[in-house]
């Protein structure tokens, strides 16, 4: 308890000390005449002595001194160079810090074409995160990241998150959440990691987090651009990504070109209903991921966890996660104009009967103050996952499709210390299983509007 709150002061003081910094900044910045293609140019026409054999001029990659900043991705995940980035920014004498999040306020409301049906509900919501790093090139060739990344998910909306048709995964007060996004731990991660550059093209890289994200799936979706600005997280959550908050992980990397190579140890139970705490670490499970840049505007990944009673409720239950990815992102001439993409195919296989599939695909296009984006998901989820009473036990019930197809549109409204107001509207359809229809209705309608907070275009 002592360390937990020793380690949430000192997350707080780190923020109250850049924040004012951040604020100072950018009112002397000026803006970027382009979009992350400007970053990169920048980075690009460096001499080798500012990019690595002396201090940098620029933030570097976060476990990297010889990549852009923009593959960064969640934990030690890669993104696409072209992946721009909306972020504030400080360079010291020293050390480089980076602020970036989101806040949605929203009204949601689910099933509404299918009154008095399960998963009907409605809500104002308030989906949120913060994330802040700092990074110092050590000597030469060493480069030492911190992070830390908190959610108010749990003061804003409540124990058992916003309504989300056909999500689950986790608990509250001891029962599955069905049709609800868990909220994220106020303390999602703090973690620390360390590259030795052996040379431009070799990296050596180890990253401790408590919490913190192991090698497995692909960038966590609230960070990654193709999700940009969609509020919602996806019903693949705890098939593709669900790990991006591990109590207790360490991961080793070598870095080889455009290759990649990871292994982490972690804790394989998800965090507990309790998400002011700091759980306890098991070291239990394992995982290992391959990532391939094959050039600025791809990113793919393949990636296995071997995960040990992740669910409190099935503490006998071992699930073996598999999953491949694969991002695209592209500059579409001028600033804030772009399109990133994501593919994302993810396997929990808990034994016998329990093999599940889900499939992603999502996009953003960007066109300076407007965008439109969308997202295609087809789940498994059996009907104990969905909290469905079977009166006749059928083996079709173990795996049940769900197809779901959301789309929407927003536009900046209102900017201000490079920062963004928008405003959005979305509208999902599903189209689960027909043994599902006496449940839900048919074709199932979500859809909600929003406000939105975030930062502008990183200005270099």
């Amino acid at each position: 308890m002592i360390l937990s709150k020793l380690i949430f002061m000192t997350a707080v003081g780190m923020a109250a000390v850049i924040l004012p910094a951040f604020a100072q900044h950018e009112h002397h910045q000026e803006a970027a005449k382009d979009t992350v293609s400007h970053a990169m140019h920048e980075m690009k026409s460096m001499d080798h002595g500012q990019m690595g054999h002396d201090k940098p001029a620029h933030m570097t990659h976060s476990f990297s001194l010889s990549l852009p900043m923009t593959r960064n991705g969640s934990g030690t995940g890669w993104q696409p160079d072209a992946t721009p980035m909306y972020a504030y920014m400080k360079h010291g004498d020293k050390w480089n810090y980076m602020l970036h999040g989101s806040i949605f306020l929203r009204y949601t409301a689910q099933n509404f074409n299918n009154d008095g049906k399960k998963g009907s509900d409605s809500k104002v919501s308030v989906p949120n995160w913060f994330m802040g790093m700092a990074q110092r090139q050590v000597g030469k060739n060493g480069l030492l990241n911190l992070r830390a990344m908190i959610s108010l998910d749990r003061i804003v909306d409540g124990g058992s998150g916003y309504p989300l048709l056909f999500q689950s995964g986790e608990s509250w007060k001891g029962q599955p959440l069905v049709n609800r996004q868990h909220p994220h731990d106020l303390i999602s991660e703090l973690s620390i990691g360390y590259t030795q550059r052996m040379n431009d093209k070799l990296d050596l890289t180890i990253y401790a987090g408590y919490p913190g994200e192991p090698a497995l799936g692909p960038t966590a979706f609230m960070h990654r651009m193709s999700a940009f600005n969609n509020p919602d997280a996806v019903l693949g959550h705890h098939w593709q990504d669900a790990t991006h908050i591990t109590f207790g992980v360490v991961t080793a990397g070598v870095r080889y070109g455009k290759f990649k190579l990871e292994g982490s140890s972690f804790t394989g139970r998800e965090p507990d209903e309790n998400r002011f705490d700091f759980d306890k670490p098991r070291f239990d499970s394992y995982s290992y991921r391959l990532l391939f840049n094959p050039s600025a505007n791809w990113a793919l990944q393949v990636s296995r966890g071997f995960i040990n009673s992740p669910e409190p409720r099935e503490p006998d239950e071992d699930v073996n996660r598999t999953t491949a990815s694969v991002q695209h992102s592209g500059n579409l001439g001028g600033k804030n104009r772009w399109i990133s993409s994501t593919f994302v195919w993810g396997l929990n296989d808990a034994g016998e009967h329990h093999k599940e599939n889900s499939v992603l695909a999502e996009t953003n296009v960007q066109l300076d103050k407007w965008a439109v984006y969308g997202r295609y998901e087809w789940v498994q989820k059996s009907y104990r996952e969905l909290g469905v009473t079977l009166y006749d036990y059928d083996p079709d019930w173990e795996r049940l499709p769900i197809s779901m197809f959301s789309l929407g549109l927003n536009r900046q409204i209102a900017t201000f210390s490079n920062t963004l107001l928008q405003a959005g509207a979305q509208l999902s359809l599903y189209k689960p299983d027909r043994l599902l229809d006496n449940v839900y209705g048919k074709t199932p309608l979500s859809g909600q509007v929003y406000l939105r907070i975030t930062p502008g275009l990183m200005r270099m």
